[in-house]
């Protein structure tokens, strides 16, 4: 499958690097807002072709697959763009600045038969489903604590008064869209939507949200969760699901490389061995190449309804998001 990429940051070099380890991708075009840097990226990576426009590279008939790695706040129009045209989207989380968004990104997809992927990273690969089969283990499941906390070298920048795209809020950035969403989108992938949700922020001055809680509330299961999430400091503790059996230790929700079951009937402890690739965007390759050559070989509805399902937990994620923004006070325009 042709790959072009529009975006040309360090996550391109990410999955341009895991891209090259999954069969069937081939890196065909770069678009960038310069043909300057557009050239500069594909001597780097020896890329054939080069956009600098838009509306070029969405008539270009030799890209199959899109991977769009710009700004949040581009990530819908560019994406709508790309699929209306015909061609199949791996769009960088988080996959819109709201769910309006996701929804007519979604519609585009589906009027045009095509594929759209959130690059979800933490939940395509081996050690997520490894946590999704460990779940009975636990008993009845009572409380989720998911976090990531990651002091962000803009940050300093950010206290001297030097603010760049991570603390713009017209990028649609922020704590809770940058690295909080990671664990929005494991909780509502492994539990579905919650009932309740309630949202607390720390908001920089004039900027986004610095960190933030969510707190959930699933009724009929009779389980809470709690989202950690921060910018503006780091944090050394894990996360974990809690049942009444058993507790699931999880070292990075994020990029999952260690599962400690602890057992409170037999009182042990077990570590669960994960193989998996060095980089977990490979997945999210190997993944939306699978549907695409679904596509190909006339297995059109059964790709379609499973982008349907892992679209269903990103529109899941940005409704969650945009009720958090709206409790704490910065909505995007």
């Amino acid at each position: 499958m042709n790959f072009a990429v529009i975006g040309t940051n360090f996550i391109t070099d990410r999955l341009i690097a895991a891209g090259m380890n999954v069969p069937g991708f081939r890196l065909q075009a770069v678009y960038s807002r310069t043909m300057e840097r557009a050239r500069e990226f594909a001597a780097k990576y020896d890329i054939p072709d080069t956009y600098d426009s838009l509306e070029a590279l969405a008539r270009a008939e030799n890209i199959d697959i899109v991977y769009v790695a710009s700004p949040t706040v581009c990530h819908a129009e560019q994406s709508i763009m790309m699929l209306k045209a015909g061609k199949h989207v791996l769009c960088e989380k988080p996959v819109a600045s709201t769910a309006e968004e996701t929804r007519a990104m979604i519609a585009a997809a589906c009027e045009n038969n095509v594929i759209l992927l959130e690059a979800m990273r933490s939940v395509f690969g081996p050690e997520f489903r490894a946590v999704q089969e460990l779940l009975p283990e636990l008993g009845k499941i009572r409380r989720a604590s998911f976090r990531y906390c990651q002091y962000s070298s803009r940050y300093d920048h950010f206290k001297d008064g030097i603010i760049e795209n991570a603390f713009r809020p017209e990028l649609s950035n922020g704590a809770l869209m940058d690295i909080g969403i990671y664990t929005v989108h494991a909780l509502v992938k492994l539990f579905g939507k919650p009932d309740e949700v309630k949202a607390m922020a720390e908001i920089l001055p004039g900027s986004i949200d610095g960190s933030g809680t969510i707190l959930a509330h699933y009724k009929e299961r009779g389980m809470l969760a709690e989202l950690i999430y921060s910018k503006i400091t780091d944090s050394f503790v894990p996360s974990e699901i809690q049942g009444e059996d058993a507790v699931l230790e999880i070292d990075k929700v994020s990029d999952i490389r260690r599962l400690v079951l602890h057992d409170r009937r037999t009182k042990s402890a077990r570590e669960i061995p994960i193989e998996r690739e060095k980089d977990n965007m490979f997945y999210e390759v190997e993944e939306i190449i699978r549907l695409a050559e679904m596509m190909r070989d006339g297995k059109t509805n059964e790709a379609l309804q499973a982008a349907v399902e892992h679209n269903r937990y990103s529109l899941y994620s940005m409704e969650i998001a945009d009720e958090a923004r709206k409790q704490t006070g910065y909505e995007f325009k």
